[in-house]
């Protein structure tokens, strides 16, 4: 007999408040999964005005500025001593390691890769952030709790089973979906470019994928950056479905080498792909996924090596 409306609405409504619901594995890996992949998102922002190679020190702005409030509206004052005894005489050395730390924080949670460890560097960076700017004119510091706890959950969440190359190494997630869905973003992604760049094909920054006021971007490509993307795209498709690995090296190889080109490029002179910081770790991400899906054991190969029981396969 088919249950009333009614009926369905208790049960949802006394699952919500039974303070100990029964456990939804697969529901609460799509949840960590949500929450990974929009840190991921928010640091494949952050690195968009990481600028070298002075990170703003020359005008007093970008990076610079901000790593300033720490001095100037100090948070806790053993923090400004080292900022301003420390990091400020170095500062270019500091502009490097925070690029090269949320680059690596945007590819490892958006790739779902070594996600624990993704979420400690994660941690540690939201409380530096914090520890600088909390206290200054126009921030809101609960801005800075709330970054801190989503990185705590995820460091004791297996947020990299859905859709993650943590997921391909445990068997839950299929290498060849997750190559499908990057390489459907990098398809997608190029050719929304591309159209949008016919108007100044070689610009040395092409049009954004995205925009400040919802703070979301996955970068800027001019026309050659585009079609770069593109091609990324096609071997990865490629070599995902039909389970070529020179295709996958080839896409990896040239992500890698489109987003070096970036770092070398940019600040120094005009990148012949276009783009900025955020281009790069679209396209080291690329590469990652890339790399993984053609190192992940072949569906058949699978099927015969019997892999020992799970006793925790019903956590999250």
């Amino acid at each position: 007999m088919r249950e009333s409306p009614l009926t369905n609405a208790r049960a949802r409504l006394g699952w919500a408040l039974d303070p100990n619901p029964a456990d939804n594995p697969r529901a609460q890996s799509i949840a960590f999964t949500v929450l990974r992949v929009l840190l991921g998102l928010m640091w494949l922002y952050n690195v968009s005005w990481k600028r070298a190679p002075d990170f703003g020190k020359d005008a007093g702005s970008g990076l610079y500025k901000f790593t300033t409030y720490a001095v100037d509206y100090p948070v806790l004052a053993p923090y400004a001593w080292v900022t301003d005894h420390l990091i400020l005489p170095v500062f270019p050395v500091f502009g490097w390691v925070v690029l090269i730390a949320e680059t690596a924080l945007a590819v490892m949670l958006l790739t779902g890769t070594l996600v624990r460890l993704a979420a400690l560097i994660g941690l540690a960076q939201s409380l530096a952030i914090g520890l600088s700017v909390a206290y200054a004119p126009h921030e809101w510091p609960w801005s800075y709790f709330l970054m801190v706890g989503a990185h705590l959950v995820l460091i004791f969440a297996v947020a990299g089973r859905v859709l993650g190359t943590d997921g391909v190494r445990t068997g839950d997630t299929s290498a060849r979906t997750l190559g499908h869905v990057w390489a459907g973003v990098a398809l997608v992604a190029g050719l929304v470019s591309l159209v949008r760049s016919l108007s100044e094909p070689f610009a040395a920054r092409g049009p954004d994928l995205g925009n400040s006021d919802p703070s979301l971007s996955l970068g800027s490509y001019n026309l050659v950056g585009s079609l770069v993307l593109v091609t990324v795209g096609v071997l990865l498709l490629v070599g995902a479905r039909l389970t070529l690995p020179w295709a996958l090296q080839a896409a990896a190889a040239l992500g890698l080498l489109a987003g070096l080109s970036l770092h070398a490029q940019l600040g120094f002179s005009d990148p012949v792909i276009g783009g900025n910081p955020t281009s790069a770790a679209v396209f080291f991400s690329l590469a990652l996924i890339a790399f993984l899906v053609g190192r992940a054991p072949s569906p058949g190969s699978i099927a015969q090596t019997p892999s020992p029981a799970r006793t925790e396969s019903t956590q999250p």
